[in-house]
């Protein structure tokens, strides 16, 4: 099954969710981001970059090409130090299970992963220092979600 076949409605809805709840997940971005690192504008720009991905994918039944990280996508680091690599699935707050690499857009690891580009090189802000990393790859698992959810309600 080709996961990009509804990316495009992903992203739609995604826009559609934002709107319904920004002040909810503006609150969230407030108590979980620390001052220093806080974007004005943070959900502007994000619905920006949706609505330009849209854009540039109109004519196309789906979205193929992901160039850079947004909620919804599997994202792989290649740690720069060690020559490892990990996979993150950015979701929204609800779908975070960091057990299982799905991490939050509003965990400190997912806001600083969110919206860079394709081979990017990064140097990611942990507890214990700098992670110095580059992006690797960037696919469409968004519809994951939307299997996970209709087992839930099963």
């Amino acid at each position: 099954m080709n996961h990009s076949n509804f990316s495009r409605e992903f992203y739609k809805q995604q826009l559609v969710y934002i709107d319904e709840n920004i002040k909810e997940l503006t609150n969230l971005y407030l108590s979980s981001t620390p001052i220093q690192e806080r974007i004005k504008n943070f959900f502007n720009l994000y619905v920006l970059e949706v609505e330009d991905l849209l854009s540039k994918n109109r004519n196309k039944s789906f979205i193929s090409l992901f160039p850079k990280v947004f909620i919804g996508t599997k994202v792989t680091v290649l740690y720069d130090e060690d020559n490892e690599s990990e996979d993150f699935v950015i979701c929204f707050p609800e779908q975070s299970d960091p057990d299982s690499g799905y991490i939050s857009f509003l965990s400190p690891v997912g806001r600083q992963l969110l919206l860079r580009k394709l081979g990017e090189q990064l140097s990611l802000r942990i507890p214990t220092g700098d992670l110095q990393m580059t992006i690797k790859d960037i696919l469409y698992v968004g519809d994951l979600f939307e299997m996970e959810e209709q087992y839930k309600e099963a």
